[in-house]
C-alpha cells in the first residue's frame, strides 16, 4: 500500500462554503490514499479579502476549490494560481455550462443565492422542527401531517434519519416498536404519511445496545429500561421479529440499516417517497432503493 499523500485544500467561496465544501469531500472520499488539510475561505467578497487568501495559497500550495460569482474574483485566482503552477478548479462552472446550452440562457449569478430565504428554506426549517417535535412517538396525535413516519425497535437511527430528511425539506417523525405493545398513535390508520419500518440485524443490536450502556454507565443488573432484556440476544430477536411482522401485515417497506449509513436510509427512504408521489416513475421501470431488506432475520 502506496504511503498516503498530504495535500492542503483552498476552498474559496463568496458565500457560506457549504457547496464548494461537499463537492471537495464528495471527490476526496474516493481516494485512500489523500490525507486532506483543508482550508475554507468563505465570504470572500473584496479584493484585499482575496489577496489575503492567495499569499496563503502561495504559501501552502496544493489545491484550489472555488465558487466565486465576481469575473474579477475569478480572473485573479485564476491567474494567480496559473503563474504559481497550483491547480484551481470552479466547483460549478461545468454543470453551468450544460444548463447554458440546454436552456439557452446564462442565467443571473448572484451571490449566496442558494441559501436565500424562499420557499424551499423555509420549507426545511418547519420539517426541522417537526422532527423534533414528533421525536419517539411525542404528539402522536398530529402523524397524519407527516410526509414519513419511521417505525422500529429501539437504536435503528430513526432519530438521526429524521433529522436528515428534515435538511431535504421531509416532515419525518418516528415512532418506537415495543414487543407486544401497540404502536403509539395509530400508525395503522394513517393515510397521508408513508411508513417505513428500519430494523437491523439482532447481533448488531446487541452491540449498538450494549455501547449505548458503557455511555450511560450502566449495567444490564441495573434493570430499568436499559437492563438484561435491553441487550439480552434472544430478547432482542423477538423485538426484531415482532416489528418485521407488524410491517409485514401493513405492507409497510423496511429497509435494513445493519452496516448503512444514515445518509444511505435516508436517501432509499426518499427515493420511495418519489416513487409514492409519482407513481409514473414506477411505470417507467423506476429502481427501488438498494437498502431495502432481502433476506429473513431470524
Amino acid at each position: 500500500m502506496s504511503e498516503a499523500v498530504r495535500l492542503h485544500l483552498h476552498l474559496v467561496s463568496d458565500s457560506t462554503g457549504e457547496t464548494v465544501t461537499r463537492v471537495a469531500r464528495a471527490a476526496l472520499c474516493q481516494f485512500d490514499d489523500v490525507v486532506p488539510v483543508e482550508h475554507v475561505w468563505v465570504f470572500v467578497r473584496s479584493a484585499p479579502q482575496l489577496e489575503r487568501v492567495l499569499k496563503i495559497i502561495e504559501a501552502l500550495p496544493g489545491l484550489v476549490i472555488y465558487t466565486l460569482m465576481s469575473p474579477e474574483a475569478r480572473y485573479r485566482l485564476e491567474s494567480h494560481c496559473r503563474r504559481l503552477g497550483i491547480p484551481c478548479v470552479a466547483a460549478l462552472d461545468s454543470v453551468m455550462q450544460a444548463l447554458t446550452v440546454l436552456v439557452g440562457s446564462a442565467g443571473r449569478p448572484r451571490i449566496g443565492r442558494q441559501h436565500a430565504l424562499d420557499q424551499h428554506y423555509f420549507s426545511r426549517i418547519e420539517a426541522m422542527s417537526f422532527a423534533m417535535r414528533h421525536d419517539d412517538g411525542q404528539h402522536a396525535e398530529e402523524l397524519e401531517e407527516a410526509d414519513v413516519v419511521l417505525v422500529g425497535v429501539s437504536r435503528t437511527s430513526k432519530t438521526p434519519t429524521c433529522v436528515y430528511l428534515a435538511h431535504r425539506g421531509v416532515k419525518a417523525a418516528n415512532v418506537p416498536v415495543v414487543a407486544g405493545s401497540p404502536l403509539i398513535g395509530d400508525v395503522e390508520r394513517l393515510t397521508r404519511p408513508l411508513v417505513v419500518g428500519l430494523t437491523i440485524k439482532p447481533e448488531a443490536l446487541v452491540e449498538i445496545r450494549r455501547t449505548r450502556q458503557r455511555m450511560l454507565g450502566l449495567r444490564p443488573e441495573d434493570g430499568g429500561r436499559y437492563g438484561r432484556d435491553y441487550v439480552d440476544p434472544v430478547r432482542v430477536r423477538e423485538e426484531i421479529v415482532f416489528a418485521r411482522r407488524l410491517c409485514a401485515r401493513h405492507g409497510w417497506p423496511e429497509i435494513d440499516v445493519t452496516r448503512r449509513s444514515v445518509e444511505e436510509t435516508a436517501a432509499a427512504i426518499y427515493q420511495l417517497l418519489q416513487l409514492r408521489r409519482q407513481p409514473e416513475l414506477g411505470a417507467l421501470g423506476a429502481p427501488l432503493p438498494t437498502p431495502l431488506l432481502a433476506d429473513e432475520t431470524g
